[in-house]
């Protein structure tokens, strides 16, 4: 699916669809350019899980977990990770492959650590079509 936002409310609403649709178990993965609205889309799909807690991007921490929804919520900000050998000491298969929602940003960094089934959501500007244009692609990535 490939959907077209023009403002920052347009890409938080698609975020609230695909978190009212989230099951357990579901884990998405999230690639996009700084500044393009991966936290925005984040907050989106928590409010769509049920969150009302103000979510922000867990950059220091890595890990935000958020448990006031209909599911659990695991937000993953990997873009500090500077070794897969730091998700094992956080425990990310706990997450990866728990009864909540995991959303992991910049994934493209931990490709190794990802579940073969996945959700990739990916985030793209152009700048011909205005400063808030985004086209976000959301694919199913399956074992081969």
């Amino acid at each position: 699916m490939q959907k077209e936002t023009f403002s920052a409310e347009e890409t938080f609403a698609l975020g609230v669809k695909i978190g009212e649709a989230a099951q357990a178990g579901d884990v998405y993965t999230l690639v996009g350019d700084l500044g393009v609205g991966k936290t925005v889309f984040t907050q989106g799909v928590a409010r769509g899980l049920g969150i009302m807690e103000p979510v922000n991007s867990p950059t220091f921490t890595i890990l935000q977990i958020y448990e006031e929804g209909r599911l659990p919520f695991y937000h993953f900000d990997v873009y500090r990770i500077g070794d897969p050998e730091e998700m094992e000491e956080i425990g990310y298969e706990d997450y990866f492959y728990g009864e909540g929602v995991t959303m992991i940003e910049w994934s493209n960094l931990i490709e190794e650590l990802l579940p073969e089934h996945r959700c990739e959501i990916r985030i793209e500007k152009d700048l011909e079509k205005g400063l808030d244009y985004r086209r976000i692609t959301v694919g199913e990535v399956r074992p081969s």
